[in-house]
């Protein structure tokens, strides 16, 4: 059996079947899907949570082992594990261009949680803040739980801001050490001391207290994607803050960087994917130990735990090899 995940309403998934190529296109790799994990943001605002009349197939990273690849594919071989930005589904059928190779000895769970380290590495690949310079890490859900980890591990200082308090604790325990439920505006230490704010919360007034805090020139990151208003707050607040405190504010969508480098620009998608699975590798972070692994068959009771945080674990993904359960 086939199959793939389907969001086929509102707040609606099931298991769909889908049928396999035989043998790869040119220019193509195929093979069984191990492991895909759900974007919490992407997939539930984007997807999930939205009204449709037709079916769609979510993904967002998978983690696959080749079994064939096109004559005309060089540098990928059969038993290699690959790293994609594929649907959930049981197989992978993808061009090689877009083809990522997991490092020996990775477990392939761990290796596609690489994808959301991925948002905030390219404002690390851009930012004008320095290892050593203060940055504040606003919103520690999963994507800024990894980032917190990454800035630590070049030598930022780094402060985690979330107002639900697990959250933090998570954050304590996992190895950062400053913590805080809001921004730490009137301490000296702080205000206008901090290079880099990274925003994955995408909420307004997150973003206005990164505004006051920040060093002159200081940078304000939106990775959070300001799904909706929340606040009644007005444009004008924002503006003053930018122009009076010299705020660079700044989108932090990872797609600011190429799929590959090229002559002027060395940085790239793929490029940051190889790099997160390396750090990956050396055992930057236990990422496995914050993961929950589900059968593709639960995918409702994944995506409907994902939209009312009824799961602990930071991570959630699809165990294909739980598939032939039912």
């Amino acid at each position: 059996m086939e199959a793939a995940i389907r969001i086929i309403g509102k707040q609606a998934a099931d298991l769909g079947s889908l049928e396999k190529p035989t043998r790869p296109a040119p220019g193509h790799l195929l093979g069984r899907t191990l492991y895909s994990l759900i974007s919490p943001g992407t997939e539930l605002h984007a997807v999930y949570l939205k009204d449709r009349e037709e079916p769609a197939f979510p993904g967002y990273a998978s983690v696959f082992e080749v079994e064939q690849a096109a004559e005309d594919v060089h540098g990928f071989k059969p038993g290699d594990r690959i790293l994609c930005m594929y649907n959930h589904q049981s197989f992978q059928h993808i061009p090689a261009g877009d083809a990522v190779l997991v490092p020996e000895g990775l477990d392939p769970a761990a290796a596609a949680i690489s994808r959301l380290m991925n948002v905030s590495m390219t404002t690390l690949m851009t930012t004008t803040a320095r290892p050593g310079d203060k940055v504040i890490v606003s919103g520690a859900g999963p994507v800024g739980f990894l980032a917190s980890h990454m800035l630590k591990r070049i030598g930022y200082e780094v402060l985690v801001v979330d107002p639900i308090t697990s959250r933090l604790e998570t954050a304590r325990a996992s190895g950062i050490a400053q913590t805080a439920a809001s921004f730490p505006l009137d301490d000296p230490a702080w205000k206008h001391h901090v290079a880099l704010v990274v925003d994955c919360s995408g909420h307004e007034s997150a973003v206005l207290d990164a505004c006051r805090i920040v060093r002159p020139r200081g940078e304000v990151v939106m990775i959070g994607v300001p799904w909706k208003r929340y606040t009644e707050h007005y444009a004008q607040e924002l503006l003053s803050l930018v122009f009076h405190h010299y705020v660079v504010l700044r989108s932090g969508w990872e797609w600011e960087l190429p799929m590959h480098p090229g002559h002027f620009q060395p940085h790239s998608i793929r490029g940051n994917l190889s790099l997160s699975l390396q750090w990956l590798a050396e055992g930057f972070l236990d990422v496995k130990s914050y993961s929950r692994l589900m059968s593709p068959h639960d995918a409702q009771e994944a995506y409907d735990g994902l939209a009312n945080r009824r799961f602990e674990e930071m991570f959630i993904l699809f165990d294909w090899s739980r598939l032939e359960e039912n």
